[in-house]
Formats: structure tokens, C-alpha cells, sequence
């Protein structure tokens, strides 16, 4: 991460009347200072800030990845804004699931009404979508208006493909289908002052056979650790409290470094950083979850009590299909020890009903799972066929009205067990992290315990940031109300 005073002192320096430069960072930088000439004329027509809205889909390293897409406009001479209203509007895609495809055609034709309206309008579609060659082939077909559109390998040279959507007529279309590039120090503007994601790996060599993300995503590269442990270090000297390493699997981090560190070592740099007060991570994978790393967060006073572990599945069988390699017993197994040496640890998880081949037998093996490890929550997906997965060929695709069954078997079963794991804390007095003015109460500030449950308690947006004693007075479920308690 860089900052605002450093980059503008190389770009100084940088003379566009002279080729790019062939280092991928200052190539990038060479074309930030490129595109404000073009913002500016674009300024001077409409006789105010452009405006730029960057709308998210999917997880966090998409929203990561926005952050650093508004870090680059705001350099360029954006506005930022959440208005689709905006002179430039950006899709950061997500493909995990067949609505979410939907979901983005469904707004770009609402968008090309406003284009209609505002022919200096931009539109630009990137993230994991994009990476899908039958979504380029409709866009180019059906919506020619989009002047944009790159992938997940090539997010770095935003900069490069800003600079040639304004200098072409035409759509853009840029897309890698793989790369080994990890390119550092480009701007970033996060959405919280006090806590940020952070990239310590790129892309997924797991190969789920329900999953896209490997093709989309590419192979697993992970970032040097000096760079992550400098990044962090930039980011508490810049006020940030928490920070949330991310990755498709964390526990394969280090793998192809040339010097190869484990997830569990990389945990033990980050917690010596001083002024950090909370670390999260996600996600892990059980099949590659060390003893190692559950030793680190039994001993670490920052890594946060909480634990996502996807299941997908309770029944082996099914597990197999997946090819997600861990039995239902190695599983139970894994979370058993995990809870045995960390007492106070909430483990939530992924679910998904409907796979090829799934019966109401197999339903009952995942149903005997939730009960027996007692999720403290759990995210319930109903199958989608993606094209281009091995199991999008399976046979024995399950009849909608089936899936809807086991779907409300499991999330009921979801909704039970977790009630009575999050309701075990009522009455203590818990740390959480303020993180936002209630939505629905003005009064109440939310907060987030180290275990990951939500509680609202009476408070003003001074606290914003701050870690607060909570006593948690009534269990709603998936959340609590409570008090600030007195620290005498």
C-alpha cells in the first residue's frame, strides 16, 4: 500500500509525452497521471467532478478488490459515490452462482436507459464473471453499450485499460486467462478506517467439482510476507484495529514462495505487529487445516474466535463427488479437536443442498453433522449448475421440489442448533469492535465480538472504531442487545 503523498511525489516525476515504463508498477502509475488529463477535460464539460460508483458482488475478495479500484479513480480525478446515477459505473462481478449472472444483466439494462440519457456515461464490467468466455460472447452481443470489460488476472492494470476506454470508441475487452503477476503499492481507498481486508494469496488449485473460482481465478500464487507484514504495518499506523487476511484457501499460503512459510508462521509475524489489535482470516479448507494453526490461534491474543469451516456436505459420499477430499468422520473429527483446544471458538460454515446425486439419506448425514459440531452459524446454499465444473455434467441433477425439502430440513436444523450455541454467552462481558450506527435505530451502535456475533447496544458514533466492553443482555437468535459495561 502506498500513500497519497509518496504517489504523487513519483508521479511528479513521470513524464507522459514519454513511452510507458516496463516495470508493472510504474507502468500503472505512468497511466494514473495519463488519465486525469482525460478526467479533467471530462470535468470541464460537464462543469463539475466526475462521479464514480463501483457496486460489488460476492465475497471479500472482491470487495477487497473494489477498494483498490476506488483507490485508483479517486487518483484519476473520480468522485466517489454509490449512486448507479454516476458518470462512470463499475461491476466488480461474482459467478460463485447462475443469480448472481443474472443479478448483473438484470442492471445493465437499466443502466443503458441512463446511458441513453447521458452519452458521456461509462460502463465497466470486471471480476470473476468476465473470466467466463460465454459472458463476453453475450455482453458483445447483447450489450454493446459497455465500454469496458477486464478480468481477476489483470485488476493491477486498471489504470492502462482506463486510459484506453477513453482514447477508443469501441468496448474494451482485456482479459488474461491466467497469471503469475502479483503487482504491489497501487492505491487503495478502503471502505473502514478502522479495519481492511488484505490479500496474502491470489486464486485456488482445489478444483471442487461444484466450484468455478479455480477457472476464474486462476492458480494459487501467494504474496511475499514482507510485503503482507508492510502492508499491515502502513495500514495500524493509518488507524486500522483489525485486519482480515484473505485468501480461497489460507492454509495453502506459502506454498510457491521461494521460501516457504506456513499460514500458522505467517499468523505468528502478524500478531508481533505492534498497535494491531484483532486478526480474522478466511476461509480454510478442512483438508489442509495443520495442527500448527489451531496451536497459534489457542495461544494468540489478537487472532479472533472465530473459525469459518465449509462442509458443503455431511454425507462422504457426497463429499467425494465434490472432491473435496475429508470423509464426514475426518471432519467431525477436526472440529471436535478444534473446539476441544479452543473452548471459546464459534465455527460457522457453508452448506449446499441439491448436489447431483443427493438424496434425503445423504440429507440426513449433513443434518447429523450441524447437530453434532453445533455451527454457531452457517450459510445454506441450494446447488447452481455452473458451466464448465465437472459436476454441471453429473448425472442425477435433484428435482427442484426435492432440493427445496432438504434445503428447509437443513436450514432449520442451521437455525435451531445455532440459536442455542450463540444464546451459551448471554450475560457476559465481551470486547466488540463498533462498527456502524444502527440502521434501524439511531440510538444503538452495532458492534462485532472476536467470535463474530453481532450485538446492538445504546452508544453515539464517537465509538466508531473502538473496542468496547459489551455486556450481552438478551440473545435474539444470530445476534444480541446489551450495554456498555462499567470498566470500575
Amino acid at each position: 500500500m502506498i500513500s497519497k503523498e509518496e504517489l504523487e511525489q513519483i508521479l511528479e516525476k513521470i513524464n507522459v509525452s514519454a513511452p510507458a515504463p516496463a516495470d508493472d508498477t510504474l507502468r500503472q502509475y505512468y497511466f494514473i497521471k495519463k488519465s486525469r488529463s482525460y478526467v479533467k477535460e471530462l470535468e470541464e464539460k460537464l462543469g463539475r467532478k466526475p462521479t464514480c460508483c463501483v457496486t460489488t458482488f460476492g465475497c471479500q475478495m472482491n470487495a477487497r478488490d473494489s477498494e483498490k479500484l476506488c483507490g485508483i479513480l479517486e487518483e484519476a480525478g473520480y468522485e466517489i459515490t454509490d449512486s448507479e446515477e454516476a458518470d462512470f459505473v463499475i461491476y466488480n462481478t461474482c459467478t460463485v452462482r447462475d443469480n448472481a449472472n443474472q443479478r448483473v444483466y438484470g442492471r445493465l439494462g437499466f443502466l443503458n436507459s441512463m446511458k441513453k440519457k447521458n452519452p458521456d456515461k461509462k460502463i465497466a464490467l470486471c471480476g470473476c464473471m468476465m473470466q467466463e468466455n460465454s459472458v463476453i460472447e453475450k455482453i458483445k452481443k447483447s450489450y454493446r453499450f459497455v465500454d469496458l470489460i477486464f478480468g481477476t488476472h489483470n485488476i493491477f492494470k486498471f489504470p492502462e485499460l482506463l486510459c484506453a476506454m477513453f482514447e477508443n470508441d469501441r468496448m474494451v475487452i482485456d482479459i488474461w486467462q491466467d497469471t503469475d503477476k502479483i503487482v504491489e503499492d497501487l492505491p487503495v481507498e478502503r471502505k473502514y478506517f478502522y479495519k481492511s481486508g488484505i490479500n496474502i494469496m491470489f486464486g485456488c488449485n482445489n478444483f471442487c467439482s461444484y466450484c468455478i473460482v479455480p477457472y476464474v481465478r486462476g492458480r494459487e500464487r501467494s504474496r511475499n510476507p514482507r510485503d503482507i507484514i508492510r502492508e499491515i504495518e502502513n495500514l495500524v499506523a493509518d488507524g486500522v484495529v483489525e485486519i482480515m487476511l484473505l485468501g480461497q484457501n489460507v492454509n495453502s499460503y506459502g506454498k510457491n514462495l521461494e521460501e516457504p512459510m506456513s499460514f500458522a508462521q505467517l499468523l505468528q509475524e502478524v500478531e508481533k505487529i505492534e498497535g494491531l489489535k484483532r486478526i480474522r482470516f478466511m476461509t480454510s479448507h478442512p483438508k489442509d487445516l495443520s495442527d500448527d494453526l489451531i496451536e497459534v490461534m489457542k495461544n494468540s491474543k489478537k487472532i479472533c474466535r472465530h473459525l469459518h469451516l465449509p462442509l458443503q456436505a455431511g454425507s462422504s459420499r457426497i463429499l467425494k463427488q465434490m472432491n473435496r477430499r475429508y470423509t464426514k468422520e475426518q471432519y467431525l473429527e477436526l472440529a471436535e479437536k478444534i473446539k476441544r483446544e479452543i473452548p471459546d471458538i464459534s465455527l460457522t460454515t457453508d452448506i449446499i443442498v441439491g448436489f447431483p446425486g443427493e438424496t434425503m439419506e445423504d440429507i440426513e448425514e449433513t443434518i447429523d453433522v450441524i447437530r453434532r459440531v453445533k455451527f454457531d452459524n452457517a450459510f445454506t446454499f441450494i446447488y447452481s449448475k455452473r458451466t464448465g465444473t465437472p459436476a454441471a455434467a453429473m448425472e442425477n441433477q435433484v428435482p427442484e421440489e426435492v432440493v427445496k425439502e432438504g434445503f428447509d430440513r437443513v436450514l432449520k436444523t442451521v437455525q435451531d442448533t445455532a440459536r442455542e450455541q450463540v444464546s451459551r454467552l448471554q450475560g457476559q462481558v465481551l470486547e466488540a469492535l463498533v462498527e456502524e450506527q444502527n440502521e434501524q435505530d439511531a440510538s444503538l451502535m452495532t458492534g462485532r465480538l472476536s467470535n463474530n456475533t453481532i450485538v446492538h447496544f445504546p452508544g453515539d458514533v464517537s465509538l466508531i472504531g473502538k473496542l468496547v466492553p459489551v455486556r450481552l443482555e438478551e440473545c435474539h437468535g444470530f445476534y444480541y442487545t446489551g450495554s456498555i459495561a462499567n470498566e470500575n
